[in-house]
C-alpha cells in the first residue's frame, strides 16, 4: 500500500474570511469600473426642438439640413437644399439614404421625427474612425479618430422606393421640359 504524505493545513485566522471577501468584492468593483470606462460609447442625440409622428427606418431616405463640426468647432460639412425645377416632387433639405450613411449618423436618425431639431454627437468608431475622410483632392477633411457633431433639422423623410419612383417623376418632367425647349421654372421660395 502506498502512503500519502500529510500535509497540515493552518487554519484561518479570525477575521481573515472578512477581509478575503472585502478584497474579491473590491476585485469585482474595480473589473467593472474597468470594463464600464473601456466599453464603446454610444451616439448621443439630444432634442433641441421636439418632432412629430413616426421615425424613419434604416431603409428610408432623409431629408434634412445639417451642420457637421469637428471637436474644435471647425464646419467640415452643411446641407445645401437641392433646387429642383418641379415643386412639391419632393421635400426641401438634402436626401441622405440613411442605407447609406456612417453608422453614427444612420442610429441618430433612427431616433428622430419630422419636424424636430436634434445636437448629435457621434463617436470616432461610429464616424470615420481611425481612417478619418479625405475629398477626391486627397486634403483631409475629418482627422483619424475625430469624434463629429451635427446640427440636424429631420424635414421629412420617405422609403427608399418612393424616393427612386419620385426620381423617375422628376427626370421625365426635366426630358419633356428640355424637349419643347421650355426652360425649367425656378423653385419657389419657402
Amino acid at each position: 500500500m502506498t502512503e500519502i504524505t500529510r500535509v497540515p493545513i493552518k487554519p484561518i485566522a479570525k477575521g481573515s474570511v472578512a477581509k478575503l471577501w472585502l478584497g474579491i468584492a473590491a476585485a469585482l468593483l474595480l473589473a467593472g469600473t474597468l470594463a464600464w470606462a473601456g466599453r464603446a460609447r454610444g451616439v448621443e442625440v439630444e432634442v433641441v426642438a421636439e418632432g412629430t409622428g413616426a421615425s424613419p427606418t434604416k431603409d428610408d431616405v432623409v431629408f434634412v439640413r445639417y451642420t457637421g463640426t469637428l471637436p474644435d468647432g471647425k464646419v467640415f460639412d452643411k446641407s445645401q437644399d437641392i433646387p429642383l425645377p418641379v415643386q412639391g416632387l419632393l421635400p426641401a433639405g438634402s436626401p441622405l439614404p440613411l442605407a447609406n450613411m456612417i453608422p453614427g449618423f444612420t442610429e441618430a436618425a433612427l431616433q428622430m421625427k419630422k419636424g424636430g431639431r436634434y445636437s448629435v454627437t457621434i463617436p470616432a468608431d461610429k464616424g470615420y474612425g481611425a481612417e478619418g475622410r479625405r475629398d477626391q483632392q486627397g486634403t483631409e477633411v475629418i482627422p483619424p479618430g475625430a469624434d463629429l457633431t451635427f446640427d440636424v433639422e429631420m424635414i421629412d423623410f420617405m422609403s427608399r422606393a418612393e424616393f427612386e419612383q419620385r426620381i423617375q417623376v422628376l427626370q421625365q418632367a426635366m426630358q419633356m421640359q428640355q424637349g419643347q425647349g421650355t426652360p425649367a421654372p425656378a423653385p419657389a421660395p419657402e
